[in-house]
């Protein structure tokens, strides 16, 4: 099988970080030369890993093609290219729909629009498909969880929570400074925030089934530390701001 990729942002090299350091078996990667020093990054790195001269190569010469540019690149570049029959085409654009990718590509193919994220180059995390498709989930079980939804209103939720990434980083960043601040040095700092937030994450995916009202309960005492973290925060607007906020992403892609 041969791969091929549009777009070389963050999330197309961490697909083919992925894909490479996994069991997947392919016959080479073809990626877009758009981004210059990143497609040169990957090339370097992995053996199978080529630059196409342009993206209509990038179709040409691969079985599935990836979709990984902005949504206002995608509207400019994919209605001038042309795809062929029964090829693969597994979308990462945001506000692009299935119906608007179906009507842009023109040809009888299988369009799957899925959303991976960064720790899909350490081959974890979850990546919602829509539509569900076999194929597809076999392959991004290979270097992530697959989940399958049924309805693309409902993948819409999902796309509107992977817009949550960056303020978690950014969490981990305003506990990291306190710390450096505080006169700890900043390898500590985010040494002990990144480990202390991913047990935390972990301990709560172990227990799953559970809800997680309970590790909210079971982490504070009445008048201790966290008990006072949560409710300052609750009495804050903290969550509920948050709550609005992924409410307004959603709204922001039900426009489209």
């Amino acid at each position: 099988m041969k791969l091929g990729f549009i777009g070389t942002g963050n999330i197309s090299c961490d697909v083919i970080t992925g894909i490479c350091n996994s069991k997947i078996s392919f016959k080479r990667i073809l990626v877009s030369p758009r981004n210059k020093k990143k497609a040169q990054k990957l090339k370097k790195k992995f053996k199978k890993v080529d630059i196409a001269k342009n993206n209509q190569e990038v179709i040409d010469k691969s079985d599935w093609v990836f979709l990984g540019v902005l949504p206002e690149v995608g509207e400019k570049i994919l209605p001038k290219l042309n795809f062929r029959h029964k090829q693969t085409i597994v979308s990462f654009i945001s506000t692009i729909n299935y119906a608007q990718l179906k009507k842009i590509v023109k040809k009888k193919v299988k369009i799957v629009r899925a959303i991976p994220m960064p720790p899909i180059s350490l081959g974890k995390g979850p990546v919602p498909i829509f539509p569900p498709d076999k194929q597809v989930k076999k392959f991004f079980n290979k270097i992530g969880t697959t989940i399958e939804i049924r309805s693309e209103k409902l993948s819409q939720n999902f796309w509107a929570i992977s817009g949550s990434m960056a303020s978690f980083y950014e969490l981990l960043k305003v506990l990291s400074d306190w710390l450096v601040k505080k006169k700890l040095k900043r390898n500590q700092a985010q040494k002990y925030i990144t480990s202390l937030y991913s047990a935390l994450a972990e301990l709560a995916e172990v227990h799953s089934k559970k809800h997680l009202k309970y590790f909210v309960a079971e982490s504070q005492t009445p008048g201790g530390l966290n008990w006072q973290g949560v409710n300052e925060l609750r009495k804050s607007g903290y969550y509920k701001s948050l709550e609005k906020t992924i409410n307004n992403i959603l709204k922001r892609l039900n426009r489209v």
